[in-house]
């Protein structure tokens, strides 16, 4: 069955400490054979209790703006390494400056999370 725009689904996450969980979103768009862009029904964005995991796509703000980069490592209980792609660079960022990765929708006027 092929999921397309508009369809109810539930995400299941994989990473330490999350296996097992659901999550309910609507598919916003497809951006790969099997990659969606999904609007989640309900997040927290601010929870500081959640980790990042190895290889997840992130945001980072740094430098008056978000960048878009992968966590690398966890770095003690605060901080992560953080890999950008486009620079071929690894930097060391506090947790408070980093969030899951975000794309804008101009077709609903909305910030979307990504699932990759």
């Amino acid at each position: 069955m092929k999921s397309k725009r508009g369809d109810s689904i539930e995400v299941v996450d994989m990473g330490s400490g999350f296996v097992g969980s659901f999550y309910d979103g609507n598919i916003v768009s497809r951006v790969g054979k099997k990659t969606y862009i999904v609007q989640f029904s309900a997040l927290l964005e601010d929870d500081q209790s959640s980790e990042f995991v190895l290889g997840q796509k992130v945001d980072v703000f740094a430098n008056d703006g978000w960048w878009a980069g992968r966590i690398a490592s966890k770095i003690g209980e605060t901080k992560y390494l953080v890999h950008f792609d486009s620079t071929n660079q690894d930097i060391i960022y506090l947790f408070a400056n980093i969030r899951v990765h975000q794309v804008w929708d101009a077709a609903n006027d909305v910030w979307v999370y990504t699932c990759d």
